[in-house]
Parts: structure tokens; sequence; C-alpha cells
């Protein structure tokens, strides 16, 4: 390996690093600073404020403090509509923590949250490179809500600081290195180790563990045979579900789908399943099991991650198609109902022959796959 090569994957490790390190700075309440393009922003993802970090935020920056959302949670709270996928509500004196808790989580109570907002309230809208929007996409890199509390840095920001925020150790994140993280952590994915793993459905089976660069989520083939000598080779993408594959949930569909993905290849003898860390469709599992108490007072799928905040799928199957060139596969014949499948894997350079892949209903799920079929795009038989 050159040396070129070498410095480009340490500097890609570093900048990596640098946006997982400020996710566990997010998860567990603390501050955050972005750095963009001429500008910086002190944030708190918006689901962990409270009274305290609240007025330390407000007293820490210059500017206008801010709570920014996803246009989708916005539209929930019926505010106007907005051309930006990140708007910004500010935060003035009469925004307390308990309301900020109320306006990002639908769970929290089953109250209209607009109720407790000064009025009028209108929102400014996020530009792309803005470190708001930047706040919004590492929420969601955390699997937290998608709503972040910001305010604005001057150049001299560390001086600036009250006395209380200068002793913090605040974590800096370039809003850039966000953006590119997701892509980053699949293009820099690499084997780590391989097991035999005989299986029910396929004795001659071995599992192979996946790591990214920064030591990030990892993600695992399922090998049956040898596909990369029988190609096109009988191939399933599957986000793991714990609810559905350990649980055996009848919300969904994802534990039968594994299930007969294994049968049906144990039975052709060779190819691969790729279990991909991508709880709840890319929103995590406590998100998910949110998005099941919204479901469980009348929302389907869809409209459930909409109100909180989320897009209807927010998965990248960018990480598949770099786990595919890893094993030498090529062409696949794959097994799903989901058209997103085949576009990225096809993006990706792999060529993709879609085999029907449906698993029956049951009473507590035929309105789900119905959602995902009437509004999510899924194919239904063809």
């Amino acid at each position: 390996m050159s040396s070129q090569v070498q410095d480009g994957h340490t500097s890609d490790s570093m900048t990596m690093m640098s946006v997982n390190r400020a996710v566990a700075d997010l998860r567990r309440g603390s501050f955050v600073v972005i750095e963009g393009d001429g500008e910086m922003a002190l944030t708190q993802a918006a689901e962990t404020v409270t009274a305290e970090s609240l007025e330390l935020l407000m007293g820490s920056g210059q500017g206008q403090p801010c709570l920014a959302l996803t246009a989708n949670r916005a539209r929930v709270l019926d505010f106007p509509a907005s051309k930006s996928d990140v708007v910004l509500l500010p935060v003035t004196g009469s925004v307390n923590a308990d309301i900020v808790r109320r306006l990002v989580d639908p769970t929290w109570a089953r109250q209209g949250q607009t109720q407790f907002l000064p009025q009028p309230t209108a929102l400014l809208e996020a530009d792309m490179e803005s470190c708001a929007y930047a706040a919004i996409r590492l929420s969601k890199l955390a699997e937290m809500l998608p709503a972040a509390l910001t305010i604005p840095l001057a150049g001299d920001w560390f001086e600036r600081l009250n006395g209380k925020a200068a002793n913090q150790d605040f974590l800096r994140v370039k809003s850039d290195a966000i953006a590119r993280y997701t892509n980053l952590s699949a293009d820099t994915l690499r084997p780590v180790t391989e097991a035999r793993l005989p299986l029910a459905a396929a004795e001659n089976a071995r599992l192979v563990g996946f790591r990214p660069a920064d030591g990030g989520a990892e993600h695992f083939a399922i090998i049956i045979g040898d596909p990369k000598a029988n190609q096109p080779a009988l191939c399933r993408l599957h986000s793991e579900c714990f609810t559905g594959d350990i649980l055996g949930s009848m919300r969904c569909d994802c534990g039968p789908q594994l299930n007969r993905a294994l049968e049906l290849i144990g039975n052709e003898g060779h190819g691969v399943v790729l279990y991909l860390a991508q709880e709840g469709r890319g929103i995590g599992l406590m998100n998910k099991l949110r998005a099941y108490q919204l479901q469980d007072r009348g929302l389907d799928t869809v409209d459930a991650n909409e109100h909180l905040g989320f897009d209807p799928d927010e998965r990248s199957f960018h990480v598949a198609a770099s786990m595919l060139r890893h094993l030498g596969i090529e062409n696949v014949r794959l097994l799903t109902n989901n058209p997103a499948k085949v576009e990225a894997l096809t993006m990706g350079g792999v060529n993709v022959e879609r085999v029907r892949h449906a698993m029956p209903t049951n009473p507590h799920n035929e309105a789900y796959l119905e959602t995902k079929a009437l509004r999510a795009g899924h194919l239904l038989d063809q």
C-alpha cells in the first residue's frame, strides 16, 4: 500500500473518529461544538435537555439560540411548510426544557405541543451547509430524535464562554465530517474475522464480521457455500431487527424474511445474507419503540416515523455494496420487494436481478405490510 493511500486512510479514520466521539457525547447529554464554513455552533441533543443545560447553552454563545427540527416534525407541529429539510425555532426565555422535550417527542404527551409556544411563532430555514443542519445529521447518526438545540459561537468562543462552561471540555467536530460519515464508514469497511457457523438451514455456512475504520457499527455476512464461484449469487440484504429476528415479533415480517432467505440459500447450496446494523430502517431500536407507541395510537409506519421527525426510511445500502466487493461478488439475485435496495446495489456497481421475497401476513402485521406497499414503494409480487 502506498504512503499516499495510507495517509488518505488515516485522514478518513481521524475524520470518522471525530464524528464517532461527537455521537457518544451527544448520547450522554453533553454539548458538542460544530464547526462549519465560517460559523460555529454549540449544540445539544434536544431529547437530553435539562433546565441546567438549557441555561448553560443560552448563556454560552452569541446570537439567537434555536431548536433545530426536521421539516417532517415541524409539519406535524402545524408550522408552515418549508422548502428546507431543517428548520429553526427561535428559543426565547419562555421556552423551557419541558417544552423542548414536548416539542421533539410525540410520545411525551398526547395533547398538541404547540400550545406551549408564544404566538405567533416564525421558523427560520437552515441551509444544508449550516451547523444546524449538521446537528440534525449528527443526532440521526446517534440514533436519537432528530432535533437539536444550537446557539452560534463567535470566533473567539473559548474566551467568551462563561466561567461554568469554560471548565467543560467541549468536543469540536466539523460539519463536513458529519456529512461524509455514512459513506466513509461504508468505504472503509473491512473484513475483520470469520468463523465456520453450521446453521439449521445450512451446515456449510460461515460468518464474516466487518468493521469500519473508526471502529463504529459492525456488519456481518452469512455466507453459505461458495457464492464467489457461483454467480449470480442468491443474496439477501437484511437490516437487523431485534424484535423480529430475536424475539419473534409479529408486528413485522423480518424474522420470517431472514429465516426464509437462509432456507432458500441453503437449498441452493451457495449464497449470502448481509446482516446490516440498521435497526428500525436506520432510526435505531429506541426510536422504533417510540414509533410502535405511535402506531398503537393509530398511525401507520410511515406517519409514525415522520411524527418522530425522520424520513420513512433512513437507511443507506452503500455499505452492502462495499461488503459484496470485499467478498468478490459482482452479480446477485436479490431476495427483496424493495426497489431501493436494487437501485442502491446497482449504483454501487453490482449487477442485480430481483427475486420476489414476500412472507404470509398475520393479524398483527397486515396493515404494516400494506403500508410498505402503498406508501413505501415495496413491490407486491412482480
